[in-house]
């Protein structure tokens, strides 16, 4: 039995361990509203191909992504990360600011 409790033990340690390297997802996208305290509306613009006549048309998803120092402003391209649910809306947090609106 104490052979058991070691192993179980052991598993445990590994899939904590797991879980802290687990990547998490990360996009870039503009910030395109950054009326809210701690809280930004990032648009994230991607490409997909019509499956009928093949032209690649533009798809667009806005998602509210927590700023903590209030860094960012409206028109900065951003790297966000998903995190765990800070309200109803915002699941994903702000990493870095890649470029401020006004240095382009």
């Amino acid at each position: 039995m104490a052979i058991e409790e070691s192993t179980a033990g052991e598993s445990t340690a590994a899939e904590a361990a797991a879980q802290a390297e687990k990547v998490q997802r990360t996009l870039t996208g503009m910030v395109t509203s950054d009326a809210m305290d701690k809280s930004i509306t990032v648009t994230i613009e991607r490409r997909i191909k019509h499956p009928v006549y093949g032209k690649y048309i533009r798809r667009s998803s806005k998602l509210h992504v927590h700023d903590e120092n209030n860094e960012c402003s409206k028109g900065d391209v951003v790297v966000i990360e998903q995190c765990r649910p800070m309200s109803k809306t915002k699941s994903w947090r702000l990493v870095e600011v890649v470029e401020k609106a006004g240095e382009a």
